[in-house]
């Protein structure tokens, strides 16, 4: 990409979106966003209206709507409507107005909930989905062929990444709508502060997950947007998974929370394992550099900092 283009980064304000924006501007990218209080990519009418006036050269789709297991579960709805809508409209005005290349996020979510592992691309759409983000996951993968059609009927360079689950700055930190990672450090942080004797928390602790720094990701997206053209998804993580129990006990001592810890089996675990393989991406010359530990040190310095403010 050319410093000088005009690139547009959608959901600027969420936790990709927002390391998107930073990492681009820390490469002296053009950065243009599109207010979410003026424009509301579920309208067509609008996102013409916007890319009418802006003409972007380049898109990066950072939003969606997004939540944990609870949000996926209670939500579908909401999951599946919204981000169709905004997908649908992004990338028919990323052809109408003749962008030179859309990355389109998708989420790790979309692989069958009992592939092997680690997860490969091509594993996409072999068996059944985690019943519990099941729409949420059907937008991602209407999204993603979307842009695999565009490129075979239309000469479009669309490219569609697919990554782990991520944390980091900007997160939403609550309770029952977010991630599993922020909200731990929600719990931990808050039965810390009001002394609690115990913690308790969601399913059983022994399904494995894969995190990646946002940061990191951010990285993974503008090398992609200059190294990749193929319209095949392309997975995005670390490539090291550990337990939710591991990661319990990780961010309960960076917290420095002293209490005990109590599992509530009677709450779903989701998907048992749920790591991707990333040689792919890695031969290509990419590779996360944030520790997990690392990682859960800056976000939650960060969620200290800004508590008083956060999507809680």
């Amino acid at each position: 990409m050319d410093y000088n283009s005009r690139i547009l980064v959608t959901g600027h304000k969420g936790l990709v979106g927002s390391a998107m924006v930073k990492e681009l501007e820390k490469q002296h990218y053009h950065v243009i966003v599109a207010q979410r209080n003026r424009w509301d990519l579920r309208e067509q009418n609008e996102v013409n209206e916007f890319f009418n006036g802006y003409r972007p050269d380049y898109v990066i789709n950072c939003a969606g709507k997004v939540g944990g297991i609870n949000a996926n579960n209670t939500q579908g709805v909401d999951f599946i409507v919204d981000n169709i809508l905004m997908q649908i409209n992004i990338i028919q005005a990323c052809y109408k107005y003749n962008v030179k290349k859309l990355l389109f996020l998708g989420s790790s979510c979309i692989y069958p909930k009992l592939c092997p592992q680690p997860i490969k691309e091509e594993y996409l759409l072999t068996s059944s989905l985690e019943e519990t983000n099941k729409a949420y996951a059907i937008a991602k993968i209407s999204g993603l062929v979307m842009c695999e059609m565009y490129n075979k009927h239309y000469g479009t360079n669309f490219i569609s990444a697919m990554p782990t689950n991520l944390y980091g700055p900007n997160d939403n930190f609550h309770l029952t709508n977010s991630h599993v990672l922020p909200a731990l450090i929600r719990k931990f942080h808050d039965a810390k502060i009001f002394n609690k004797k115990y913690v308790e928390l969601w399913g059983t602790g022994k399904v494995r997950r894969e995190f990646l720094f946002v940061e990191d990701l951010a990285e993974a997206l503008l090398f992609l947007m200059n190294n990749y053209d193929k319209s095949q998804h392309i997975n995005i993580g670390c490539g090291k998974d550990i337990t939710i129990n591991e990661l319990a006990e990780m961010i309960k001592n960076i917290v420095g929370y002293e209490g005990e810890i109590v599992w509530n089996d009677k709450y779903p675990d989701g998907t048992p394992q749920k790591l991707l393989d990333v040689t792919k991406i890695n031969n290509l010359g990419w590779q996360a550099k944030t520790s997990l530990n690392d990682g859960i040190q800056i976000t939650y310095k960060w969620f200290i900092d800004n508590y008083n403010r956060l999507r809680k």
